[in-house]
């Protein structure tokens, strides 16, 4: 529930930046190329960022579904670890920003690694919280 609850956060994120523009775009770190586009007109952005916003309720869906909060969704033993691999690979850019000097954008890198991981151990503890219940061989044999 906890990953299902920041993957809709972050979601929820990413439409307000549309609803916000530019400045929110700049915090949350869209590239600033992007960014200048945005404020010219350019629509790349946007597009980019609904993208993004709709994988995000996606995956806030299937840990729903694996907290059997939503109906069972397809592929949901697959989803479920492969959307906490991608959450704890993009979450480990935190320890090299930690360790290089710093430079412009750091503390974003920092604090948004931080967070990434986070949501990526959430969905790791909870995918193995419902293994059993999500992947009916595993419960069998046990």
């Amino acid at each position: 529930m906890i990953g299902g609850l920041a993957s809709l956060l972050a979601s929820l994120a990413h439409l307000a930046c549309i609803a916000m523009g530019a400045s929110w775009f700049r915090f949350f770190g869209a590239p600033e190329p992007l960014v200048v586009e945005y404020e010219n007109g350019a629509m790349g952005l946007v597009w980019m960022t609904i993208g993004i916003a709709i994988v995000l309720a996606i995956w806030a869906a299937y840990a729903f579904s694996g907290a059997r909060k939503l109906p069972r969704l397809p592929l949901l033993r697959s989803g479920l670890p492969v959307i906490a691999s991608i959450y704890l690979l993009r979450g480990l850019v935190l320890f090299p920003a930690l360790a290089s000097a710093p430079y412009p954008g750091q503390p974003f890198d920092i604090w948004s690694s931080a967070i990434v991981l986070a949501i990526g151990l959430a969905y790791a503890i909870g995918t193995a919280l419902v293994w059993p219940q999500v992947h009916p061989t595993r419960a069998a044999a046990a």
